[in-house]
This record gives structure tokens, sequence and C-alpha cells, in this order.
């Protein structure tokens, strides 16, 4: 490489800047002694060439010549002394934390632990590899200015679709080979087209940032698949894009907001790739790692660990803060419509303890462009103290873990109708004076059981990813009906597939924003396996090809049962109901026994209520009927009036379709089963 200059260049702003006549480089690091900014050519031969300035903790410098599509990396000098909190290596090469783009995805090696793996004083040794040959270096990329309008749907029209970029059309036949597993593939027109046929208003990618594979996954010959093992918060994963990763992601944002369909990111901030004291130094670590990760105050060797993954950032740090609020803005710019927060419950904590008003999420929540974005929590982290449902303030929203449980568990039969009830109508005992779209519903997410194995499977099955089964939540609230698995009996398939009916009909006609797992509209299984992190494989890949009778028929189910939603007001109302009549003395909700008079309080603390039905919204009103249990019922309904009531879904049906009319306002309501009946006028 012919030799550079380096000048002291401006102190900010953080990461790269480009200029006509150069780029200015800058790296945070309150402990360093010295940075060297590592350039390499294309022969990967490389020029070190030392920061000449720090302002504050700022260490800065400008290369005259230095142009888009030049690959970069750090070395940082200082004091490697882990029982200090401190782990500076100058053998290992850093990836800047604010790189746009990385050229490769990363290939954990030995070379990355900054101490000699095989030494018995693990990580208080000191290696001296270079880990430069095996590192993904940095590019310097051009500023982007490209900003496409949002769609701005309200929550209470917002229906969110979980996928992952290469899960979705890996199998997909209507992808290109060369595009399949890519954000090109994943904005092709034939993924568009299913999309927007199921009716979702919102896709949420699971993480898509670069990503480190654990070393016992690398192990195992598996490798970390979900992305929620990050090591920057800016580059996109290599392995998602064919060409270029922000073009095509650009590109994809524009493809989906052309098709009605608005972009959601989740993130991970609340801890790296880089694990605990025996992790790799890849980045952070090696940057200021004092600065960086929560450390254990009488014991700063080791790492604060409310993630279970081994360490947690320190967002309390000003300079992490302004890290994330980076991150996001980038984002955004590129034109994101939200985000959900991976472990929310970490940002949230300050002196280890849940604060609503910690500072970055008041932070996140007082900025003017990002609090216009759609936020949503998971509000809870694997610590003790952790679990926060409901704490979170507007504008953000909240993964309801309650909701999947209580569904799940009244459809299983053991479940609680009272507890259904307060799902069903926003879940008021947990959000209280907030709104029903504060929470986010679901019955399924990437983490747990699909909706196929919900109904098939009544323990979980982890084998395959090499840990004895001890991984993954031991209990599913899921069900086999007398046989683990799948089965080819015609009788269990067409019961498993109602009660796949029930789940889904219950999840989109329930106040709050619904949102449904990708595969789940496709009968998509994963053999019992209710924690497929590492399995980049068929266990998690959506096969678009298997399409049976009663398969095809489930996805008409769920285009009539998301269709439904859209068209009855009811369902998308923002406002709990109150259960007080108007002048007219009809009530906003009522809740029936099968002989169409009210429950009663007694009624409510019966463990055997597992049938029963509510009458809700101003004329034309609305009810639902469910019947948890195993035989039919007769179901008198509200005669109040000169009505008439119709029947526009039926569970007993596979596509949700019924040709039976109400007779005399009794209604047959089939064992396993959910109706929702409207009324008209006669």
């Amino acid at each position: 490489m012919k030799p550079l200059g380096i000048e002291a260049g401006p102190p900010g702003p953080q990461g790269v800047s480009c200029d006509p006549d150069g780029a200015n480089f800058v790296l945070f690091s309150a402990h360093a002694e010295k940075v060297e900014l590592c350039l390499f050519d294309e022969e990967g031969r490389e020029t070190r060439l030392k920061l000449p300035a720090r302002s504050g903790d700022l260490w800065h410098g400008y290369v005259p010549g230095v142009r888009a599509g030049q690959r970069y990396g750090y070395r940082v000098y200082g004091w490697y002394a882990p029982e200090r909190g401190h782990r500076f290596n100058p053998y290992k090469l850093l990836i800047d934390p604010y790189a746009r783009a990385v050229d490769a995805s990363l290939k954990l090696s030995n070379a990355h632990f900054g101490y000699r793996r095989a030494d018995r004083a693990d990580d208080l040794s000191f290696d001296s590899t270079d880990s430069a040959p095996v590192t993904p270096k940095c590019i310097v990329s051009a500023a982007s200015d490209s900003v496409y309008a949002r769609l701005r749907k309200p929550w209470r029209d917002t229906i969110i679709y979980e996928a992952h970029v290469r899960g979705m059309t890996m199998l997909h036949p209507g992808v290109p080979q060369r595009l399949r597993g890519t954000l090109s593939g994943l904005a092709a027109s034939a993924v568009l087209s299913h999309l927007r046929e199921l009716g979702v208003t919102a896709i949420e990618l699971m993480p898509i940032t670069a990503i480190a594979d654990e070393p016992r996954l690398i192990e195992r010959a598996l490798r970390n698949y979900w992305g929620y093992n990050p090591i920057n918060f800016f580059a996109i994963e290599p392995r998602y894009a064919a060409d270029d990763a922000q073009s095509e992601f650009q590109s994809a944002v524009r493809a989906f907001h052309d098709a009605g369909i608005e972009v959601i990111l989740d993130v991970v901030f609340n801890h790296s790739g880089e694990g605990d004291e025996l992790g790799p130094t890849i980045s952070f670590r090696g940057i200021d790692n004092a600065s960086y990760y929560q450390l254990i105050p009488d014991d700063r060797r080791r790492y604060v660990n409310y993630t279970g993954t081994g360490n947690t950032l320190n967002v309390q740090h000003a300079q992490v803060r302004a890290l994330v609020l980076a991150s996001l803005k980038h984002w955004a710019r590129l034109g994101v419509d939200g985000f959900r927060f991976d472990l929310a419950g970490t940002l949230a904590r300050e002196d280890g303890e849940f604060s609503p008003n910690a500072e970055l999420i008041a932070a996140i929540g007082a900025d003017a462009d990002l609090s216009r974005l759609k936020l949503i929590a998971e509000p809870w982290d694997a610590a003790p103290g952790g679990y926060a449902l409901g704490r979170f303030a507007a504008p953000w929203r909240e993964w309801n873990d309650r909701f999947r449980d209580d569904v799940r568990r009244f459809w299983r039969g053991d479940g609680s109708a009272a507890a259904l009830a307060f799902r069903l109508t926003g879940s008021s005992d947990v959000m209280g004076s907030r709104t029903p779209s504060a929470n986010i519903n679901f019955v399924t997410a990437h983490d747990g059981f699909t909706l196929e194995d919900v109904v098939s499977y009544a323990r979980k099955h982890n084998e395959a990813n090499g840990e004895g089964n001890r991984d993954g939540a031991e209990e599913n609230f899921s069900r086999n009906y007398g046989v683990e698995g799948p089965s080819d009996d015609p009788e269990l398939r067409a019961l498993r597939f109602k009660e796949k009916r029930n789940l889904a009909a219950t999840l989109m006609f329930s106040l709050g924003v619904p949102m449904m797992l990708s595969g789940d509209e496709l009968s998509q299984g994963q053999g019992g396996n209710n924690n497929a992190y590492c399995q980049d494989n068929e266990t998690s890949w959506l096969n678009w090809d298997r399409r049976t009778w009663d398969e095809a028929r489930f996805f008409s189910f769920m285009r009539r049962a998301i269709a439904l939603r859209k068209e009855s007001s009811i369902f998308r109302q923002d406002a709990f109901f109150t259960g007080e009549p108007d002048r007219d003395g009809v009530k906003d909700i009522s809740w029936l026994r099968p002989d169409g008079h009210t429950l009663s309080e007694p009624d409510w603390r019966s463990p055997a209520l597992n049938v029963f039905g509510c009458c809700f919204g101003k004329r034309p009103r609305h009810a639902l009927l469910f019947n948890a249990g195993s035989e039919p019922v007769t179901f008198q309904l509200p005669a109040d009036g000169a009505t008439a009531w119709r029947c526009v879904l039926d569970t007993a049906d596979e596509e949700g379709a019924s040709s039976r009319t109400v007779a005399d306002g009794a209604w047959p309501l089939e064992p396993e089963s959910l109706v929702l009946l409207m009324e008209a006028e006669q």
C-alpha cells in the first residue's frame, strides 16, 4: 500500500466521515494509551497509522485520499489487566463500533481470543497471535441521505408478521436461487404477494446486523441462526446480502412500503457477541472493556450478566447511549418504521433496578424522530427482578407473554376463562391506565413452539441443539392430543387444525396489536424444537412447497380472520370496554353463560368454566362464543331488540366459513371451537 499521511482532523462525528479529499476517523476509548488505524489494500496488506489527536476520550485522525470502499480496522493499546477491567490487546484487529459495513461474516478462531485458550490461567494469560488475517474488515461507506416516506400506520390498524430474512426464502421456489436467504430475496415479488394476500401490515425482521457464532456452536458444527449475538449495530450481516447489503436493504424497504407493509427491525443493544470473560476480543472488549460493559464492582474481571449471554452492555455510560441512539437514527434514515428491542428490561435498569425513566429509554422517547416510530419492548431480561410487563410508558408498546400463556392454556383445557377475558379486552389488568394498543399480543414467536408444534407436541425436543434437551422453556402450554409429533390420522389432524384456528382467531379478535410468526400460516413445524436459535437449516426455513388440502385451507382461514379484523372497527378500538350501559341501555360489553344470562362472580371463579361468550360493541354488535370443552353446547344469544345474528366465522369449519344460521336465538356451538357472530337488522 502506498504510504499515507494522517492529520489531526476534527473530533466528530464518531465513526468515519468522508469528504471529496479524504476521510476522518474517530474512535472513543476512555482508557486507551494509543490507537492505531489499520488500512488494508486489495491484497490484504496492512498499513498502520497512529491516530494523532485526542479530544477528551475521542481519538481521531484525517487521512487524505481515502475513499468509500476502503477497508479498515483498529488496534488499541493499553493495560491488559482483566482483574482491573482492562483487556487491551493490540494483536487483535478490532471492528469499529460505528462501521456501516463489514466485508465478510465472522468466522471465529483461536486468534480472536485475547488470551491463550489452552493456558491454565485462562483469560489472565495473554495471546500475541495477530487476528487481522481472520477478522472481517470494516468498509468506509459513503454517507446516505436516502429517506423513504413512511406509511405511519396507526397502531390500531397494525398486524405484525415476525420473520427471519434468511429463513423466509431459502426454500422459496419463486425466488431466484442466487437471492435466496438475502434481503433482495425477501423483497421478491413472490414474497410480497404472499404477505399482501395474507393481509399483514408490518414485517418485523429478526436481527440483521453482523453477528458472532458462539464458540460452543462452532464446536458442534452449528451457528447462530436467529442473530441475537451482535458484534456491530450498523453493519448488515453479510450472509443476508447477494451484493451490496445497504443498497439491498434500502431497496427492500422501498419495496415493502410500495406494497403497503411497514418494516420493523429487531435490535439487540443489551449485550454483544463477545460473551463472558472467556469470550473473544472482536470490538468493544478490545476498544474499552471497562466503558462498554457492566463489570461486577467487586470482581472487575467478570461481567454483570442480566442477559444470560455472558455480558451486559453499559447503557448507563453516555458514550454507549450515544452509540445506541446513533444506530437507531441510522436505520431510521434508511426508512425503517420501528424497532423491537430485545430484552428491553436490561436497557431500563439503572444501578441494577428497573426504571421506566432510565436514561436510554427516556432519550429514545424524547427524541423528536425516534419517538414517532413504532417502539416495541420485550419487557424482561434474564436476571432476577427483570420481568417488567406493563411498566414501560408511552410511546412504548410491549410484548405481552401473558396473552400467549393464557390463550394457550384456555384452549388446552386447563386455563382460566377470567384470564382469557382480560386478554381478549386488552389486558387492562396489566396495562392499567394505558390503552389496548400498548399490548403486542402473540400466541407464537421465534422463541418457542410454532403454531403447528403447539398442537403437536406435549414437550420440547431440542436434541439437535446439542445441549441434552436442557435448553428452551420447559413449559409451553402445548398439547399433542394423544400422539407426540406429526400424525396421518385424519381425525387427529382435523382436531389439531381446529385448535390452530381457535388460537389464531383468538389472537385476531382481541384488543391490542396482533403479531404472528412467519410460517404459522403455512403450518410450519420445527419438530418440537422450541429454541431453534442454532438451526440454520430445514428445521427453521419455511417450506413453501408443503401445501396439502388442509394446510391450504388453514391459510385461507388465516386470511379470512385477518380480513375480518380489518373490517371490524370493534377489534381495532384503542380504548378499554367499560361495561356501562349507554343512554339506550346497551352495554359496550357483556359476558354470557350458555343459557344467555350474565356471568356472575361465582361463575368466573369456577375452574370448570370453559364455555362462555361475550357480546360487545354498539349496534350492530358482535358476539364471540368459546367452547373449550369436548361436548357441543347450545348457546342462547341475546334477544333484546329487533335483531338477528349471522355467523361470519366458525372455527369448526376448515376455512372458518359457515352456512348455518341462528335459529330462535340459539347457536349450536361445536366442541373445541370459537364462533364470531354479527348482529344484523331484521
